[in-house]
């Protein structure tokens, strides 16, 4: 008896994840966090228009969603002056950058990102035979010129840069990324994640025509509008380019309630407006339970706040174990200087006072262990 015959590539892989999710590590230490402040989700929730369009739409949940994705499309076209045929709809960005490796890297092509950032797009490179360059950040930021230059020294298929950034939190204004796009080799990608553009600074989305084919932005409803559970996002790019996404994309992969409640949460404007501004007085917050301890925070265009533990990484880990231990879940980038830090997503009041409680005696085990 045999069982499956792995490719060449597959049996190649490590056996990880790119991140251990919070019930994952529950149940391995035996109890439930009290704070949920490491996945850079929402606690705000969406909006309650959302949810009662997604109640409302369960008794339909029999039909498959609309492979199209029309509706929804043409909402978000709406607000990106762009047309429905430059938007593509897929499994969170997550699901879409995996898509977008799919579609274009073929084993043994190059592709470059920055050491330490978003991990599961280095996942999916890997998983389909990328080659992965990898640039430093710069005084805690991407380098978008060092990444453009190193597309160009190795031929690279696929550029990523997130911006604002995860994990630190720091960006760049829009203009630096029209200016830098000059810098883009031939026959290059742009990946550009802009996960948490909702709560960056009036500016920092970058204006790129929507048929430039150099171009791809990604966009979620996991962030700002609450929604990290339904699991979508979307593609902004040119319409050749989003077209031929339907190669290899799963055309009934969405969740029909979901879409239903994405389009509800469109058009929730004051919501919206309301999350941004609790988000905003939780990285106050956050910095203020910082310097309350002797540390510092940087600058921050998201929903998390990357506070510098003072020393290296290895002392950053005690800090980020020993918040785990008091049921306090927080995450830390992976790459030295960047391992300096923890990083903390915003939260609500009570969340915030759990960890004003916790964040001194975590200091504390660090020092004395």
């Amino acid at each position: 008896m045999t069982g499956p015959r792995y490719p060449a590539l597959i049996k190649a892989l490590p056996e990880t994840v790119p991140f251990v999710g919070p019930e994952v590590q529950e149940r391995a230490q035996g109890f439930p966090f009290k704070a949920r402040l490491g996945a850079n989700e929402s606690m705000f929730g969406p909006s309650p228009f959302a949810v009662a369009a997604m109640q409302d739409e369960i008794a339909e949940i029999w039909k498959y969603a609309d492979s199209a994705h029309l509706d929804l499309k043409g909402a978000l076209a709406a607000r990106n002056a762009c047309t429905p045929q430059n938007i593509l709809i897929g499994e969170g960005i997550d699901g879409l950058l995996g898509y977008t490796v799919r579609l274009l890297v073929d084993q043994g092509d190059a592709v470059v990102t920055s050491d330490g950032a978003y991990p599961t797009f280095n996942y999916h490179v890997a998983g389909f035979g990328g080659v992965l360059h990898k640039v430093p950040y710069k005084d805690d930021r991407e380098d978008i010129l060092a990444l453009f230059d190193k597309a160009a020294e190795v031929d690279a298929k696929i550029v990523y840069l997130a911006n604002p950034d995860n994990p630190m939190g720091t960006w760049y204004d829009g203009k630096t990324i029209e200016a830098a796009l000059d810098r883009l080799p031939e026959g290059c990608v742009f990946a550009l994640d802009e996960a948490y553009i909702e709560f960056a600074p009036q500016g920092t989305a970058p204006k790129i025509d929507p048929q430039d084919p150099r171009v791809l932005r990604f966009r979620t409803f996991s962030k700002a509008y609450g929604m990290a559970g339904a699991r979508i996002g979307y593609v902004l790019g040119a319409a050749e380019t989003i077209k031929a996404f339907d190669k290899i994309r799963n055309h009934f992969g969405m969740n029909r309630p979901a879409m239903a409640g994405a389009l509800a949460a469109l058009a929730d404007d004051a919501w919206l407006t309301e999350v941004l501004r609790l988000v905003d007085a939780a990285r106050k917050d956050i910095a203020r339970i910082a310097k309350d301890n002797g540390l510092t925070t940087l600058p921050s265009a998201t929903n998390f706040v990357a506070v510098d533990c003072g020393q290296d990484g290895d002392f950053a880990r005690k800090v980020l174990a020993a918040l785990l231990a008091q049921g306090i879940f927080v995450r830390m980038p992976f790459v030295a200087p960047q391992d300096r830090c923890i990083r903390i997503s915003a939260g609500r009041p009570e969340d915030m006072a759990l960890l004003a409680e916790a964040l001194p005696k975590a200091l504390e085990t660090a020092r004395n262990s």
